[in-house]
């Protein structure tokens, strides 16, 4: 159930970043981005064997 949130909650947030590097189009600012998905991925990989709370 936590991975099926995390996935929603996921694909909520590149949502909203991908409207917010179309407007501003700045090559640092994708970058920033960019990096700020990848570590949320990440931490969403690694939750997903931890038991649900």
């Amino acid at each position: 159930m936590k991975l099926l949130f995390g996935l929603i909650g996921a694909a909520l947030m590149v949502a909203f970043l991908a409207s917010f590097v179309i407007k501003v189009q700045e090559p640092a600012m994708i970058i920033v981005v960019l990096i700020g998905i990848v570590m949320m991925f990440v931490d969403l990989w690694q939750a997903r064997n931890e038991p649900d709370t």
